[in-house]
């Protein structure tokens, strides 16, 4: 009997249950090898969760991400929260997102500590040269994957050409994009509930993956008044009580005290991500308070870039330099640390009251036909995203310098032609091909640019 036949023929079942031990084991994983941004760290968890370990659907996983793309701050962290609570409640959503975190924020302090004191990160910076070669790729693979799966008639097709193009050619604010997409798909759903259907599991993109574990079941949570205020307390009393601490004991005009205040405020703002506040955080850091000499805003980013995590943990290295150089007679090198410390608090813990306080509604509005219309309208929008962030990343990979060019109505930033790294270039390819052509697997994908970026440091 020809097994691989019968097997073919065989209905997948769904995998088991994850331990708690088994997801902290998986988004510890995930969070040290979350390279390349937003686009880069969607694709990650969309190729281990959905698809490696079944552990979400496709539908789940699109749903989720699109709350996610409303909320302030970096979605893919809030994404790996909300999975997190899926899988294991509160406790599973709290490490699902604080081990996204935790390994860039400890590489961001340690290139923070290396910048304030030497001015030096060459060996870290030629590693990651490398390795953004290899998320370029997997970038682009996950592009057309989920493309593939999220755009399933040409009216989405529509709605995701039309967001890359607002977002790339004219730089309309991301939130706008998304409002503008959800208004479409709510009044769509009403009119043609067939265009705007949310996709189910039964369809070629979950047939071809296999049923997972978390597909229609809903968790069984009640969304009342009395839970939204517990989780206000609990979460709003963490992001409170760091600055009363620190207004207590080192003053409320310290610079400890200025930044907790400066990046919370920051945390409610911040939608589409680093790239959207960082000319904001830019000026306010070098003129308003004076922490950062002009330009270094820009290392700091770049710092970041070649980092697992957020990006918004450049903010991180915002709030080292800024209290190292104010320091208020304490070590200058651990006023930094306090100061990264608190400035990464600031900074996410409003990222998990959005989650715990929003995600149940959200889960009991999926079977709601006009508010689906509306999501399934932003999982579009949410492609021509990741393309402008995939395109985005790969032009600051290849080339040296990018620049922003306005004309009439156009405002994009484009690529300066001459400064083409061709190194660059030919590590992405190779990483393409390997991609593409190999089944070499993302970690040894990873680990081998990792080597090629650190042979090409020691070139004269």
């Amino acid at each position: 009997m020809n097994t691989e036949a019968a097997s073919a023929t065989t209905p997948l079942t769904a995998p088991d249950h994850p331990s708690f031990a088994e997801m902290t084991a998986v988004f510890t994983r995930i969070g040290l090898l979350s390279f390349g941004g937003p686009a880069g760290q969607i694709a990650l968890m969309h190729k281990v969760l959905v698809e490696e370990k079944r552990w979400i659907s496709e539908t789940r996983f699109l749903h989720a991400l699109n709350y996610c793309t409303l909320l302030p701050g970096p979605e893919a962290q809030q994404l790996a929260t909300y999975i997190g609570w899926l899988l294991h409640g509160t406790k599973g959503g709290v490490v699902a997102g604080m081990l996204f975190i935790i390994p860039g924020f400890f590489v961001i302090l340690a290139l923070s500590a290396s910048y304030a004191l030497f001015q030096q990160t060459d060996i870290l910076t030629s590693l990651f040269y490398g390795i953004k070669a290899a998320v370029l790729a997997i970038v682009i693979e996950a592009v057309l994957r989920v493309s593939r799966r999220a755009l399933r008639n040409r009216v989405m097709v529509g709605l995701a050409a039309l967001a890359f193009i607002a977002l790339f050619f004219f730089a309309v604010p991301f939130p706008l994009v998304v409002l503008i997409a959800g208004i479409v798909g709510y009044v769509g759903a009403r009119e043609r509930p067939d265009l705007f259907a949310a996709g189910g599991h039964s369809g070629k993109a979950q047939a071809d993956i296999g049923p997972a574990v978390i597909d229609d079941n809903v968790p069984e949570v009640d969304p009342s008044w009395r839970r939204a205020v517990g989780v206000l307390a609990a979460w709003g009393g963490l992001w409170v009580l760091p600055w009363i601490v620190v207004g207590l004991t080192l003053g409320w005009g310290s610079s400890f005290a200025s930044v907790y205040v400066f990046f919370s405020q920051m945390a409610v703002v911040t939608f589409g991500g680093a790239y959207a506040v960082l000319a904001y955080v830019a000026q306010e850091a070098v003129v308003t308070f004076g922490w950062l000499q002009p330009g270094e805003m820009i290392d700091g980013l770049a710092l970041a870039e070649t980092t697992p995590g957020p990006l918004v943990l450049v903010l991180t290295f915002v709030g080292f330099v800024a209290t190292y150089r104010d320091s208020l007679g304490l070590d200058p090198l651990l006023a930094g640390v306090l100061g990264a410390v608190l400035t990464t608090w600031a900074t996410f813990v409003p990222c998990f009251l959005w989650i715990f306080l929003g995600a149940p509604y959200i889960e009991r509005l999926r079977n709601n036909k006009a508010i689906s219309g509306a999501l399934a309208a932003i999982t579009a929008a949410v492609v021509g995203v990741i393309l402008n962030l995939a395109i985005w990343f790969g032009m600051h990979v290849v080339f040296s310098d990018v620049e922003r060019v306005t004309w009439g109505p156009f405002n994009m930033a484009l690529p300066v032609l001459p400064t083409m790294d061709w190194i660059a270039l030919a590590l992405c390819i190779l990483a393409g091909i390997l991609v593409f052509r190999t089944k070499l697997g993302m970690l040894w994908t990873l680990a081998l640019f990792g080597v090629l970026g650190l042979a090409v440091g020691l070139l004269p």
